[in-house]
């Protein structure tokens, strides 16, 4: 069972305490102190610089627009900035900018709320999130606080998961759970739908998802007609949210869904793999999806496809070049550890991200993300 550690502050003359909860494994604030709705936005914003959570014990509609006064603030700080410091490479802009989204996070998530036990939030105005937060957090039976920003990431991450997501490859909806990196980024979907199956697979029509996250992949091989697929993922709530994907698509008996780092036992004619696009250590359990430390899940399937791939069978790695023009990584360097893992490239295709993001010329890393493609490469034993 998770243990959450207690932190105490003092309220109305009195010793207080409640449990801290962090999805995203936050540390426990050492000062906390109680205000409401006679804050002002700028003394709650010196204040949450200075490394002061605030426990907010007013109306809940005035703590979201604290949060977003908090957020404006933070936003002209950081433009101020922008205008003021010289012309910086692109891997110097990535790292100023990660450093940015990190102390704008921190300083965000100083803003707290008190909850129930049940979940239910004692404010004034206050949204019934009983069911979004029992789906993230699971039951509890102490009262406990936790930052208002992590509540909304919740709720719509709640919302997002009713709805789903629509896949136009697989003609259907996919829906993410908390927690879960969902593919808003389809164009890799697409590469999957669209790129030639290996001969192989009309003998030996077993494949492996590796990653699989919420099980889109497995989900497009199924429909594709490969028979057997072993999806792979190491945590647990991305196997819940592949499983439940894949009975609702009506995959549940060609997809085995299976705990893994990495690869499953066995071999098969086709191993596919999306793994993170960025060489970079993330700040957050769900920035695993997209940040992977010295490229270790690469190397790690590049270097498995040997034992695993069926011979003549096809490994596809998914990637971004995006890590390219951050100046992370070479495509020399890329084509290296391909080399360095026995593998030999039978070809690739590109196809250009489509994301709301690629337009945004205010974003510091616009021109990375406007020369961005996103690349299937379909690899083999050499």
């Amino acid at each position: 069972m998770r243990d959450y550690p207690v932190v105490h502050w003092r309220e109305a003359e009195e010793e207080k305490s409640a449990r801290w909860n962090s999805e995203k494994n936050l540390p426990p604030p050492k000062r906390i102190q109680v205000i409401d709705d006679r804050m002002t936005a700028d003394t709650a914003y010196r204040l949450a610089c200075e490394g002061t959570a605030l426990l907010w014990r007013g109306d809940f509609q005035n703590a979201r627009q604290l949060l977003q006064a908090l957020a404006r603030r933070l936003d002209k700080k950081w433009t101020e900035r922008e205008n003021q410091k010289p012309t910086l490479s692109p891997t110097e802009t990535f790292h100023l900018h990660r450093q940015a989204q990190s102390q704008r996070a921190r300083t965000l998530g100083q803003l707290l709320i008190p909850f129930n036990a049940d979940h239910s939030i004692p404010l004034r105005r206050a949204p019934d999130v009983r069911s979004a937060c029992l789906e993230a957090y699971g039951p509890r039976t102490e009262d406990y606080i936790a930052s208002l920003r992590e509540l909304q990431g919740l709720i719509g991450a709640y919302e997002w998961r009713k709805k789903g997501m629509e896949i136009p490859a697989l003609q259907a909806r996919i829906h993410p759970h908390y927690g879960v990196f969902a593919p808003i980024r389809s164009e890799y979907v697409e590469l999957i739908a669209a790129a030639p199956l290996p001969g192989l697979v009309a003998t030996q029509s077993v494949a492996f998802d590796i990653g699989t996250g919420t099980g889109v992949l497995a989900a497009v091989l199924a429909r594709r007609g490969i028979q057997r697929i072993i999806a792979t993922d190491q945590d647990l709530r991305a196997l819940d949210c592949a499983r439940e994907n894949l009975t609702r698509l009506s995959f549940a008996d060609q997809v085995e869904v299976v705990q893994a780092d990495l690869f499953p036992e066995g071999q098969a004619a086709l191993i596919v793999c999306n793994p993170p696009w960025i060489p970079a250590r993330p700040s957050s359990p769900l920035e695993h999806a997209i940040f992977d430390p010295d490229s270790r899940m690469l190397r790690g399937f590049l270097h498995g496809l040997k034992c695993h791939l069926t011979p003549g069978g096809e490994g596809w790695l998914i990637l971004s070049d995006f890590a390219e023009h951050l100046g992370l990584r070479t495509r020399a360097e890329l084509l290296e550890m391909i080399d360095a893992a026995g593998l030999k490239v039978l070809g690739h295709a590109d196809i250009k991200p489509h994301h709301p993001r690629v337009s945004d010329t205010s974003d510091p890393l616009h021109a990375a993300r406007h020369a961005e493609l996103t690349t299937l490469w379909r690899l083999t034993i050499r």
